[in-house]
């Protein structure tokens, strides 16, 4: 387009709504690829599982029907022996069209793979597969989220939930929070404060939001609350976009105590009296410690009349100095390695008794 041109009123806009609308577009026709794929791959194992099964084929089928497809569509990757095992055990795992229909498809390949291999009991990959299609996790998250068993950890915080707040946001809530919090990309010491995790945690924001779950949102940290002339500050601070309300994090390490519920309490009150708006819901308070009794935490939260979670959290703690100085060094393993195998190689060298 020539520099020169006079763009008439109005284009700027239509140009930004034709990006939109094409990459609409472009995104649909993806997941229509990605869905007939799906449905393909999963027609092919139910026919190879039943001629499998009926007319007694071995695995060497895989690799000459993987050949001849090859040699049929030169350049169409998907048809290896590897890739035919796969079909078959999608096929086997989901054989009813129904769910094949309203969920497997709708997830890319790749995603019921890592399914598919690092799951084998139904209802679990069955979990998955819809948090997945849910929360709209790529492969990387979708793995992550099984390595971290989160179907054990989500909805088993201990709160006052359904005392504290109306259905159907008290379930809600209690499914939003976890126990424990997986906060193993963080390293701090064995004497760690409160304040030295909490940095950590800021540091590894992107880590903290993901493993918090969707729909959290970081308002920030040490915020300040003044209340008659004093301030307090909050340490963590986050609003969740679908339940329209702050989540205040109080942070400890050590085991739960009753009085951090009280503490607790007072912040949410002063954040419903100062910063929450008439189009937003209670504020909701989370407490992490490391360790808690069920029979404590369940006590102390009878007396309080705002809505608490109690969860547990892990970090990954570092060695106390004395015992790092007893533990062999990165350099020391390489240097008995090294003399190993020159010992080795010494004995290949030596002529043997019987020669």
């Amino acid at each position: 387009m020539p520099k020169s041109l006079q763009l008439p009123s109005g284009y700027h806009e239509l140009l930004q709504e034709l990006k939109g609308r094409i990459r609409t577009a472009q995104v649909r026709a993806g997941l229509a690829v990605s869905r007939e794929l799906v449905l393909l791959y999963w027609s092919i194992g139910r026919d190879l599982s039943q001629r499998f099964a009926t007319e007694g084929w071995g695995s060497k089928i895989n690799e000459r029907l993987a050949s001849d497809l090859q040699a049929e569509f030169p350049g169409v990757e998907g048809f290896s022996p590897r890739n035919f095992r796969y079909m078959r055990a999608l096929a086997e795992a989901w054989p009813e069209p129904e769910i094949l229909q309203s969920l497997i498809a709708k997830l890319p390949w790749g995603h019921n793979l890592r399914v598919l291999d690092r799951i084998k009991d139904r209802p679990t990959r069955e979990w998955y597969l819809r948090a997945a299609l849910e929360y709209g996790w790529s492969q990387d998250v979708l793995v992550l989220q099984i390595k971290s068993r989160l179907h054990e950890r989500e909805g088993k915080a201990l709160t006052n939930f359904q005392r504290e707040l109306p259905p159907p946001e008290s379930d809600m809530a209690e499914q939003i929070l976890k126990d424990p919090y997986n906060f193993d990309f963080l390293t701090v010491t064995e004497a760690a404060k409160e304040r030295e995790i909490e940095r950590g945690l800021l540091i590894h924001l992107r880590d903290l939001l993901l493993e918090l779950g969707r729909g959290f949102s970081f308002v920030g940290s040490q915020v300040p609350l003044t209340v008659d002339g004093q301030t307090f500050y909050i340490d963590l601070l986050f609003y969740h976009v679908r339940l329209h309300r702050y989540f205040v994090f109080e942070l400890k390490v050590g085991a739960f105590q009753p009085e951090h519920a009280g503490k607790l309490g007072f912040y949410l009150v002063a954040v419903n009296r100062t910063m929450r708006t008439p189009v937003e819901g209670p504020s909701i308070g989370v407490l992490l410690c490391e360790s808690r009794s069920g029979p404590i935490v369940e006590f102390a939260l009878e007396t309080i009349n705002q809505p608490i979670g109690v969860s547990t959290y892990h970090v990954t703690r570092e060695l106390p100095a004395p015992m790092q100085e007893e533990l062999p060094t990165v350099e020391d393993l390489e240097e008995v390695v090294n003399k190993l195998r020159t010992e080795i190689e010494t004995l290949r060298r030596e002529p043997s008794d019987e020669g």
